[in-house]
């Protein structure tokens, strides 16, 4: 587990969120201690792509990298129809600077293309003409994997939510080797056998817990 105080993981919220695309990463920093908060650039209810409503927790004006874990973007269909989500791109900038994570998977990975962050850095999204569109200068940087880890900056593509998880939670910590490598398995590949080491490390962490 991580052992950094901060324990506030920030989920961008916009219309036509991308359902799919951080609910393994998010349930399981949930069940390991972290807190998570959504995020829009108002108070008011989006709706995702599934037509789920969601009012967001805070405004992107409250939330400050010093007091976040992580900052996490999801895909959504306003990523390639204008500028409206560039607030989010810029914060995420503000949390590279910082020292803070950011995990961006589907059309968020184009978001950060634009705002020039993934110009130096090796990164992955949908396919790499999806990235060339937007005119970045980062395409001798883009990775053919399935998610990719480079220092505080994490990307996917939209087919990929069980290895954009295990990024995020070894980034963060929260699982390590074997147990990892178990939960992506379990999740991914549906390896039954994964399932006894994950529970035997998830009852070995609630015992220590419980001491």
């Amino acid at each position: 587990m991580n052992d950094s105080h901060r324990k506030t993981a920030y989920v961008a919220l916009y219309n036509t969120y991308a359902d799919w695309e951080s609910g393994h990463a998010m349930a399981e920093l949930a069940r390991n201690g972290y807190e998570i908060r959504t995020v829009g650039l108002t108070l008011d209810p989006i709706t995702t792509i599934g037509g789920l409503r969601i009012q967001p927790d805070l405004t992107l004006d409250d939330v400050r990298a010093e007091d976040a874990a992580l900052l996490l973007l999801t895909g959504a269909e306003l990523w390639d129809s204008g500028d409206e989500l560039a607030p989010f791109t810029q914060r995420a900038r503000a949390f590279l600077d910082a020292g803070v994570p950011v995990a961006a998977i589907c059309g968020a990975t184009a978001g950060l293309a634009r705002e020039g962050l993934l110009d130096d850095r090796p990164h992955t999204s949908n396919v790499s003409f999806y990235l060339a569109a937007t005119g970045y200068k980062g395409g001798e940087q883009y990775v053919e994997a399935d998610a990719v880890t480079d220092g505080d900056l994490i990307t996917a593509g939209a087919t990929e939510p069980v290895a954009f998880a295990r990024e995020i939670l070894a980034r963060l910590g929260v699982y390590e080797g074997e147990v990892l490598d178990a939960w992506y398995r379990l999740f991914h590949d549906s390896d039954a056998a994964a399932y006894e080491i994950l529970a035997a490390a998830q009852q070995e962490s609630a015992q220590q817990e419980s001491q």
